[in-house]
């Protein structure tokens, strides 16, 4: 019998102006990027916190601490293959991830098929297994006012 699992894991960082504005492993063109002591990819992140959710495991602030200075501008990419390969190691696979980026700005659509490409190549499936979606906050909050943005991830692991 087949067992699996599922993890939630979800991400906020703040703009800053005069940084790289990355999604998904994707650099997206904006005059803002996000804060934060890595790239601040909060895609990449609520999923490797979503991934390490299912495995059981505590949040990545466990295994890449800010307080870390080798995680300073870390690519999160390289991040979320290190997660993986621990997966891998306990013979999981994905079954899918499902992300969803919660945003006024920057528009993610022309993006997506590029971020779905990367992120499978990254955990060893097929683009038709990962979703990514784009809402807004229909200017409420922080996310309303373009004062950063915020991801949330799901994704199903599955093993024999």
């Amino acid at each position: 019998m087949r067992e699996i699992r599922i993890g939630q894991g979800i991400d906020v960082h703040c703009f800053e102006d005069g940084r790289r504005c990355i999604l998904g492993g994707i650099e997206i063109p904006s005059a803002k990027g996000l804060k934060g002591h890595s790239d601040a990819d909060v895609v990449v992140h609520a999923l490797m916190d979503a991934i390490l959710g299912a495995l059981g495991r505590e949040d990545i602030g466990t295994y890449f601490p800010d307080s870390d200075a080798q995680y300073k501008d870390a690519d999160s990419c390289n991040l979320l293959s290190e997660v993986w390969t621990l997966a891998c190691g306990e013979g999981w696979e994905i079954i899918n991830a499902d992300i969803t980026l919660l945003a006024e700005f920057p528009k993610i659509k022309p993006f997506v098929k590029a971020i779905r490409t990367k992120l499978s190549g990254l955990l060893d499936t097929t683009p038709d297994r990962i979703t990514i979606k784009a809402t807004t906050s229909e200017r409420m909050g922080f996310v309303g006012r373009e004062e950063g943005v915020w991801s949330s991830a799901v994704v199903l692991l599955g093993r024999s």
